[in-house]
């Protein structure tokens, strides 16, 4: 299983950020080459480059967690619980790795659910695994909320004065 990172990418590509061809000669030069910057040991401009990723969530970044059940959206529809719990199992005791499918084709709706022994484990799979690919698809790991009640109301017939009940989807019945 190759989990790889986008974080790597990113860097890559805040590297290679440089301005396209001006005439003006008062702009400092910069290689076009991705590993440019790891390479020169004197740095060309003052100040830092701008990122192209404005919204990277670091760790630091994310409130923490208050219930070990973590939401994973973003999943693959080849995605299945095996594959979900082999991926989220480095990161502590995993209770349960859930996809949840499509009651009529089985298939995968694109979300999952991981539950784990601590608090503090879950913290780690989320720092570990939110943005990262899995299955060829960017997943994304929040905190779940609980699920709310719903309640069933069953329909309804409407019964005139003359004795006839009345359904909404069929019409009328004797």
């Amino acid at each position: 299983m190759a989990l790889s990172s986008s974080l790597a990418f990113r860097r890559l590509l805040r590297a290679a950020a440089s301005p396209f061809s001006s005439s003006s000669s008062s702009l400092p030069r910069r290689s076009l080459s991705p590993f440019a910057a790891y390479c020169s040991s004197s740095s060309s401009s003052s100040s830092p480059t701008p990122p192209i990723f404005p919204f990277d969530d670091t760790p630091a970044d994310l409130p923490p967690l208050t219930t070990s059940n973590l939401f994973v959206s973003g999943l693959s529809r080849l995605t299945t619980n095996d594959k979900l719990q082999e991926a989220f199992s480095p990161f502590g005791q995993l209770l349960e790795a859930k996809v949840i499918t499509d009651r009529i084709s089985g298939r995968s709706k694109g979300f999952g659910f991981v539950k784990y022994a601590t608090i503090e484990e879950a913290e780690k799979a989320r720092a570990g695994m939110n943005a990262k690919f899995l299955d060829g698809w960017v997943i994304f790991v929040d905190p779940a909320k609980p699920r709310e009640p719903r309640s069933y109301n069953p329909p309804q017939s409407q019964t005139s004065e003359d004795g006839i009940r009345t359904n909404k989807t069929i019409g009328w019945c004797g």
